[in-house]
């Protein structure tokens, strides 16, 4: 790619970009040449490929996310669930407690992948799809974890399930990610041990998801 078209790109995602940080209300062209610093002129040849793709739609002086986003953001939970899955198994093993990532929805923690342990007795059933309030549980409240705030992971103990134990930490560095990595036991979990292993978890998918083409 030239570097004309490099900046193009980069244009027409921070216009993209600008379109989504309206919020529930359309933004004008002039609102928009003024978000990425371009003029009117440019906002409109912009808007031509990204309509054409459905990822905007105009109404008159008016713009809105197009609904050809929403193909694009149904394909996002299961190719996370995929490059999560070989961490989750890991740290499931290693741990021997089954393992998740959730991600935020709002004021929500969602459970999006799960692994259980192969070699275990018993373990804990966590379905894909469970929500807790992110102010519940290790895993909600790693998602707000600063970085250099405690020792890197969150523990919990009871707060969703009478009797489970909890260890996530914060995945970070991957832009318009929200997520935790944990895992979630009935018995006991040993926080020296079992925090550092997934904060390493945590660690390896942010560099996956990271990774280039």
């Amino acid at each position: 790619m030239t570097r004309e078209g490099s900046l193009t790109l980069d244009r027409g995602l921070a216009l993209l970009q600008a379109v989504a940080d309206a919020g529930g209300e359309a933004a004008t062209i002039s609102e928009l040449a003024v978000a990425i610093g371009a003029s009117r002129a440019a906002v409109y040849r912009l808007l031509v490929p990204l309509s054409e793709r459905g990822l905007v739609w105009r109404d008159g002086n008016k713009v809105r996310l197009g609904v050809g986003l929403l193909r694009l953001a149904g394909q996002v939970l299961p190719q996370l669930r995929e490059a999560a899955r070989p961490v989750l198994r890991e740290l499931a093993e290693k741990v021997g407690a089954t393992a998740h990532l959730s991600v935020a929805q709002g004021d929500q923690a969602q459970a999006v992948a799960v692994v259980e342990p192969s070699w275990t007795s018993f373990h804990v059933a966590y379905r894909v799809g469970t929500r807790h309030p992110l102010s519940a549980g290790a895993a909600g409240k790693a998602m707000s974890l600063r970085p250099g705030g405690g020792e890197g992971w969150v523990t919990s103990s009871g707060e969703l399930e009478a009797g489970a134990s909890g260890v996530a930490a914060p995945v970070r560095g991957v832009p318009g990610l929200k997520a935790s990595i944990g895992v979630v036991s009935l018995e006991p979990l040993d926080a020296s041990v079992v925090g550092p292993a997934v904060v390493a978890a945590a660690v390896r998918l942010a560099e996956v998801l990271k990774q280039p083409e």
